[in-house]
């Protein structure tokens, strides 16, 4: 995607060719900085203070910071200390240990010299496919806004949570790759992009991609949306996942689970974005199994934000010595999503649903 007309991707390698480039997410939308991640103590921390953040992309990176590891000890020993450090970083998106077992299993076949070399090629293969499957999510899912768009004969309101674009992949995105193909192919539609507390993602990165796009939006309250299906002010609600179960639960950003239920209400259909990397195929029950990350109380209790001079501030918005819990994520069961946008596809949500997309996990199984 271009930022100010220039095309960029939110990882890359660095020309010295033993390093990685990413954009610091948590700069925007204020400041466009790029850091370099020259280590796995670096790839670690800028997945586990959220430099880099969105499931697709914390398993590239993840893949980057192991072959970054590679560099430091390329022992079995250096391997399994490098998996162990970069899994314990973010603990629900299933991206990052699904791209961790498939580097560190192809690395194990290789000679320890070969292993940096080895790796950091296969972590551009993982890049490469991420990108293709989410133009393909936005194609599938773009010819569901273009048929709704037609049959409402008007412009259509699409309601979205968190950030799934570009900055949560390599490019295009996940929930917003369809509206970015929609709208590139001339299909009318506005976005209702909520804010999405306690980090602000969509407010900050939703918004800023949109605006660089040129994509009608406006930004919303998180508490806002139900308001507004009741009112027949959302057409479609698409969101993203960091993990989904192969029955079709879909566990996203906190407050996810509300939208689903208030599309629910409303008959206001609900859609996941997501590519095959973020199917967990070993779980059943997402609300039972899927570990959810409780993150620093730190992010509810404060907010930081741009003064009226350009300088920057972090004000304290919680009662001093109240408790703060800020659990990151919650699952939104199968039944209250309508279906579940892939690379492959459009599936139902429901292990049929999906192994019709995925006939190979039917034999693995």
């Amino acid at each position: 995607m271009k930022i100010d007309g220039k095309p960029y991707r939110t990882i890359w390698p660095a020309p010295d060719g033993v390093s990685v480039a990413v954009i610091d997410q948590t700069r925007l939308p204020f400041a466009f900085e790029v850091r370099r991640l020259a280590s796995l103590a670096e790839a670690a921390e800028a997945i586990r203070v959220m430099v880099v953040r969105g499931a697709p992309l914390i398993g590239v990176t993840a893949a980057y910071g192991l072959a970054l590891a590679m560099r430091e000890d390329a022992s079995n020993d250096g391997l399994d200390r490098a998996v162990a450090a970069l899994a314990a970083t973010r603990p629900t998106a299933i991206n990052l240990r699904w791209a961790l077992d498939r580097v560190s299993a192809n690395l194990r076949q290789v000679q320890a010299p070969e292993r940096f070399a080895h790796a950091f090629a296969e972590a551009g293969r993982i890049a490469e496919e991420d990108v293709a499957s989410c133009h393909a999510i936005g194609n599938h899912g773009a010819r569901i806004l273009a048929d709704l768009a037609a049959a409402k004969g008007r412009p259509i309101n699409v309601l979205t949570h968190c950030n799934a674009g570009w900055l949560a992949t390599v490019d295009w995105g996940t929930a917003l790759a369809p509206i970015y193909v929609a709208h590139d192919q001339g299909v009318p539609l506005h976005v209702y992009v909520d804010e999405t507390r306690p980090r602000n993602q969509g407010a900050a990165l939703t918004a800023f991609e949109l605006n660089a796009h040129g994509v009608p939006h406006t930004v919303i309250a998180d508490n806002a949306g139900g308001h507004l299906m009741q009112h027949g002010g959302i057409d479609v609600c698409i969101v993203g996942s960091d993990r989904t179960t192969a029955t079709g639960d879909v566990c996203n950003k906190i407050g996810t689970y509300l939208k689903a239920l208030a599309a629910h209400d409303n008959r206001v259909p609900f859609y996941a974005a997501l590519p095959f990397s973020t199917i967990d195929w070993t779980l059943a029950d997402g609300v039972a199994e899927i570990p959810i990350e409780e993150r620093d109380g730190r992010e509810v209790s404060h907010l930081t934000g741009r003064l009226p001079d350009g300088g920057f501030a972090t004000i304290e918005v919680v009662s001093p010595g109240s408790p703060v819990a800020n659990p990151a994520f919650d699952v939104t069961p199968a039944r209250l999503v309508t279906g579940i946008i892939t690379e492959r596809g459009v599936a139902e949500p429901s292990a049929a649903g999906l192994l019709a997309l995925y006939p190979e996990r039917r034999r693995a199984a």
